[in-house]
């Protein structure tokens, strides 16, 4: 490999790279949109009550979350095509599926995204929105005690000063 072979496989190394990172871009706007939020919150509030937390996997389990894949693959691609000239779902989970197990996959958007395609993080996800709606969730703010600190005085405090007197001024620092 020449030069100039070496310097174009690179470069379009590097553009495939700052397309998926830009494609990541937007997917964490969109997920973090309130229409995203509807529209997950809406099927795990029609579909929560169909999981139970065993070991055991129902067969509705795989229908739910083949559905959940196509409405939220759907809604995703719909988006990505309104902000992205030329995006293409196949194409970015290919390179999602390549870059899988990497060190650059970790982050909560990457969690997000294997509910999409990895069963058991989707099963999760619905145990804890059940796990929500029945009160089941655990309350750290229980053992939190919130204490209003003492208030400052209302006069200001008399300093020492050299000589032994009391001097009523503020001091500050210097911050020089």
């Amino acid at each position: 490999m020449d030069f100039q072979e070496e310097e174009l496989a690179t470069s379009s190394s590097n553009i495939a790279d700052t397309k998926f990172d830009i494609t990541i871009g937007h997917i964490e706007d969109i997920i973090m949109e309130e229409k995203f939020q509807e529209l997950q919150n809406d099927f795990l509030e029609n579909n929560w009550e169909e999981f139970e937390d065993t070991e055991e996997n129902k067969f509705i389990y795989t229908d739910i979350h083949q559905e959940y894949l196509n409405l939220i693959e759907t809604f995703l691609e719909e988006e990505l095509n309104v902000r992205m000239t030329g995006f293409s779902m196949t194409e970015f989970s290919k390179q999602l599926i390549s870059r899988r197990g990497k060190e650059e996959l970790d982050g909560e958007i990457f969690e997000i995204l294997l509910t999409f395609s990895d069963f058991l993080a989707f099963k999760e996800m619905v145990l804890d929105y059940r796990a929500d709606k029945e009160g089941k969730t655990i309350d750290l703010t229980d053992g939190i005690k919130i204490t209003k600190m003492a208030d400052p005085p209302a006069e200001p405090v008399p300093l020492a000063t050299n000589n032994g007197t009391k001097d009523n001024s503020i001091h500050h620092k210097d911050k020089r």
